[in-house]
C-alpha cells in the first residue's frame, strides 16, 4: 500500500477529511510568510481535536519548516506535538541530527540535465538523510522557491531512486494522474497539496478522491 500525505491543511474540517480519507500524514506549514502559513496555536487545536477522533493509530503529525532557528523548530515541535519535521530548506545534516522529531528531508529536483547525473546526485543526498534514519521527498525545483510549487518533474528519474529508498513522491499530483505516478515512479509514498485545491482552498472531494485513488492501486 502507498501511503500518502496531505499537506497544507488549515482547518479542522479538512484535516478530519484527510484522515478520513485514509492518509498517513497530515502535513501543517510552518514557514513564514508563504501562502498556506498556519499560527501554531490554531495548529495545535486543530492536531489535538484530529487525535482525539483518530487515536493512536490515525495519521501521523508534519510539520513544514524552511531555513529556520532550529529552537524554534524544536519549539513548534513540542507545542504542537509533531512526529515529523519536513525541511524544506538548505539546512545540512547536523542540523537534522538535531531536530526533536522524525525527519523528512525535501530534495529538489532539477529534470532539466542528463538523467544520471541527476540520479547520482540525489542518491548522495538520499544516502547522507537514509544513513540518520530520515525519509526523503522529492519535489520540483523552481528557482526562489522553499517549498512545493504545483509542479511535476520527470518521474522516471523518481523511479531510479525509488528502486533503491523509500521515497516520498511529491510535485503537481492530483487525483487525476497520482495513478500514472506511482506506477511509473512505485514511490513508498505520495504526498499532494495543490493538487486537491480549487481556487487556493482545500476541496474535500478532492481530498477523498485522491486518497480513494491511492488505496486502490495499493489494491489492485
Amino acid at each position: 500500500m502507498t501511503e500518502f500525505k496531505i499537506c497544507g491543511l488549515r482547518t479542522l474540517e479538512d484535516a478530519l477529511a484527510a484522515a478520513d480519507a485514509g492518509a498517513s500524514f497530515l502535513g501543517f506549514v510552518f514557514v513564514p510568510g508563504v501562502r498556506r502559513q498556519i499560527d501554531e496555536e490554531l495548529a495545535s487545536e486543530i492536531i489535538q481535536e484530529v487525535k482525539k477522533h483518530t487515536g493512536s493509530d490515525g495519521p501521523r503529525i508534519v510539520g513544514l519548516f524552511a531555513n529556520q532557528p532550529l529552537p524554534d523548530v524544536n519549539r513548534i515541535v513540542g507545542k504542537c506535538n509533531l512526529d515529523f519535521a519536513q525541511l524544506c530548506g538548505d539546512e545540512p545534516p547536523d542540523y537534522w541530527d538535531n531536530v526533536e522529531a522524525w525527519v523528512i528531508k525535501m530534495l529538489k529536483v532539477a529534470d532539466d540535465g542528463p538523467k544520471e547525473k541527476l540520479v547520482a546526485g540525489l542518491r548522495k543526498h538520499i544516502e547522507d538523510a537514509v544513513s540518520r534514519m530520515h525519509l526523503c521527498l522529492l519535489d520540483k525545483y523552481t528557482a526562489g522557491a522553499l517549498g512545493g510549487t504545483g509542479k511535476s518533474f520527470d518521474w522516471n528519474i523518481a523511479a531510479e531512486i525509488a528502486r533503491h529508498y523509500r521515497i516520498i513522491l511529491a510535485g503537481g499530483l492530483t487525483p487525476k494522474n497520482v495513478r500514472e505516478a506511482m506506477s511509473t515512479a512505485g514511490p513508498w509514498g505520495v504526498d499532494v497539496s495543490t493538487g486537491v485545491e480549487t481556487d487556493g482552498v482545500k476541496d474535500i472531494e478532492k481530498i477523498k478522491a485522491f486518497g480513494n485513488t491511492v488505496r486502490a492501486f495499493g489494491a489492485a
